[in-house]
């Protein structure tokens, strides 16, 4: 029955979305009204099945765990952010150094072709 109860909600989304572009003479608002109510009487009756109740209680203990995070605060976000560009910063120049000598000894040195 679930696996029916699933294809009937799906059918009535896809039923919702068909109206919108069906009937393009009626107002975008209400055109738009049908999407929204089609998705919630779908995601309804798809919450009413075993795998729905399951993907429902996944959900409500993902935002319990997400309550749970210590969030940094606005200095110490920014003091990171800070320390992360730096860090760019600094191994870029360094890459950029390696770069140039490494195109210094095979143009110059190795090849002769250098000025």
């Amino acid at each position: 029955m679930d696996k029916v109860k699933l294809v009937i909600s799906a059918l009535i989304v896809v039923a919702a979305v068909a109206a919108y572009y069906a009937w393009p003479e009626i107002s975008q608002l209400l055109r738009v009204g049908m999407i929204i109510v089609g998705l919630v009487a779908g995601a309804a009756l798809a919450l009413t099945t075993e795998p729905g109740k399951e993907a429902w209680s996944f959900a409500v203990g993902a935002r319990n765990e997400v309550r749970k995070v210590i969030w940094p605060t606005r200095k110490e976000t920014f003091q990171s952010t800070l320390v992360v560009i730096i860090g760019v910063f600094f191994v870029g120049l360094y890459i950029w150094i390696l770069d140039s000598v490494s195109f210094w000894v095979i143009y110059d040195l190795v090849l002769g072709i250098g000025g």
